[in-house]
């Protein structure tokens, strides 16, 4: 075959790989939502912490109030003000079948910004989750929507954007809709790891294998294995053309030409993007921030449209030949990398033999200490977990219990367990009512109000580490940033909120003795001077009232002039 035919079927091949990947959906529908070149800080299916990342991450050029236009014809659909999550947000539901949303931004357009407000004060409420009619709110392709920002949980400008399907809500991968994104670099493979599957991938954990790039290709020594049931992981990135750390499109794992494993993020819902905690090394992760992708389907992992049913990567070695493993990766315009290297299973070395597991993927289960009871419903694992349950005294001032060691916050649980701690002393009715349950999670900590079970306080939550039970019965507050009955010449006033324990679940504030709409961002409250403060208007009271995650309420008041 001479040099032309040969590049004539590499590049069918690869064309017939982004043509199948995208067939199913509309080319060139959707424009850019932005008036500046399309660049990507995160992709759709990036590892994120406890969930895929479900669009597009536009880079801003690290500024704020750019203007965000509607990505094809529709609607407003519906619009989001929330403290986390996507900030200020909204949808537009387009008539093909799929609605776009567009979060972390700063301001909505007139007319839409002005309802939003209205509502916010009608209700008293500065979050908001308000659905649209098809006639309220009509927009055009390339109509201005919106301001980008960095509100939410967002650490810097940017804009996400994502493409869902109407009907079902999932998101769709919105790089298999032909916008015009320049990308000739193949992923970056850095790792390879192999578990022994004869026991759970997180005990005895990953084994590391060197990786080396030769030529082309990626390849590494001779694997020797001392289990003859092994799967394989793979630490890669793709790179793309803008220097940010993407996440891998798609994966092909093969022993000696057989496909064994493969997976591809096109579609995820919200009610499963948590399953990323099956599809990854969650110890790694949550330990290093290593984002390490399991070649193999792990028990409990029942993420759809994700893996091949058929092939769960699972490799069983019924001899002590060397086998030949290759690695495909590659991104949604077709840019290709391969691992080849071979594995060979050595009876002779030393084996691990981990404890016996006690929690079954599929599985529910109930363990109790003395003073604890933890429950898992069949969803709870991915894998078989060893799970510890045990006691040690607490030093806390506040605290009223043992603190329960839930294991370790290395492991991760799909769905809410049930936790229910004894206090170690008799507690009164009326503090009874300000117990909070702490949990620290090493890295974090968050505190939850639970209920009460007869002498046991019970909550819900989805993580591990340790809990604690505390007699919260300090108040909340807030911080002016202007000086007691001071001129204010800025463009906004700025609380800033404190608590000793959990956080401030209810603001409220007044001025002159009606509702003043103040933003949260972050721990700060964020009131922008409108009509309801014009300037001249003389001194002013301010009254504040917040309750935290216990349930005590503190009132505050402050004068300003404006």
């Amino acid at each position: 075959m001479n040099m032309f035919c040969k590049l004539f079927v590499i590049t069918l091949f690869i064309n017939a790989f982004t043509i199948k990947a995208q067939k199913n959906y509309p080319q060139n529908y959707f424009r850019n939502p932005l008036n500046i070149p399309m660049q990507l800080a995160a992709n759709f299916g990036a590892v994120r912490s406890n969930h895929f990342h479900m669009g597009l991450d536009l880079r801003t050029n690290s500024q704020e109030n750019l203007s965000v236009v509607a990505a094809a014809d529709g609607y407003v659909s519906r619009i989001k003000v929330e403290r986390y999550g996507f900030g200020n947000a909204v949808y537009i539901t387009h008539p093909n079948g799929y609605t776009t949303l567009y979060a972390h931004l700063n301001k909505y357009y007139d007319k839409l910004d002005e309802f939003v407000k209205e509502r916010q004060y009608k209700d008293e409420k500065w979050e908001q989750d308000i659905t649209f009619s098809p006639g309220q709110f009509p927009v055009t392709k390339g109509q201005l929507i919106a301001l980008s920002g960095n509100t939410g949980g967002s650490a810097g400008p940017h804009l996400h954007f994502e493409i869902r399907d109407t009907k079902t809500e999932e998101c769709i991968n919105p790089l298999l809709f032909g916008f015009n994104i320049p990308d000739g670099i193949p992923p970056i493979i850095s790792g390879l790891y192999w578990y022994d599957r004869r026991f759970s991938t997180y005990e005895p954990g990953a084994n590391g294998i060197a990786v080396k790039k030769a030529g082309g290709t990626y390849t590494t020594d001779v694997v020797q294995v001392n289990s003859p049931t092994i799967s394989f992981a793979i630490k890669a990135i793709d790179k793309a053309n803008q220097g940010f750390n993407l996440g891998i499109y798609h994966a092909e794992l093969l022993m000696d030409d057989h496909l064994v494993y493969s997976f591809s993020i096109d579609q995820v819902s919200y009610d499963d993007t948590r399953y990323i905690n099956g599809c990854i090394d969650y110890t790694r992760f949550s330990k290093d921030k290593m984002s390490i992708q399991h070649l193999s389907s792990l028990p409990g992992m029942k993420l759809k449209n994700y893996g091949q049913s058929d092939l769960n990567g699972v490799i069983n070695l019924q001899d002590e030949d060397i086998h030949d493993i290759e690695i495909i990766l590659k991104d949604v315009n077709g840019n290709t990398s391969r691992l080849k290297t071979k594995v060979q299973l050595n009876k002779n070395s030393d084996e691990v033999s981990p404890k016996g597991s006690t929690i079954l993927p599929n599985q529910g289960k109930t363990i109790a200490s003395e003073n604890a009871e933890i429950s898992f419903s069949k969803n709870a694992v991915y894998d078989a977990v060893n799970f510890q349950l045990s006691e040690k005294q607490n030093v806390s001032a506040d605290g009223i219990s043992n603190t329960i060691v839930l294991q370790s916050p290395y492991i991760p649980v799909h769905d809410d367990y049930t936790l229910k701690i004894k206090p170690n002393r008799k507690l009164t009715g009326e503090e009874k009512g300000k117990v909070i349950v702490l949990f620290d999670y090493g890295s974090d900590t968050k505190a939850i109000k639970g209920k009460w079970d007869g002498e046991r306080m019970e909550t819900q939550y989805n993580r591990l580490g340790t809990a604690t039970l505390l007699l919260d019965q300090s108040l909340p507050s807030v911080s002016p940033g202007w000086k007691e009955g001071s001129l204010v010449n800025g463009s906004f006033l700025k609380l800033s909120g404190k608590t000793k324990i959990g956080d401030i679940g209810s603001f409220r504030a007044e001025l002159d003795g009606k509702w003043l709409r103040f933003a949260r961002v972050k721990d700060d409250f964020i009131y922008v001077f409108d009509e309801k403060c014009p300037k001249g208007s003389g001194l002013h009271t301010l009254k504040v009232t917040t309750t935290n995650t216990a349930g005590n309420t503190n009132t505050q008041s402050f004068t300003f002039q404006r």
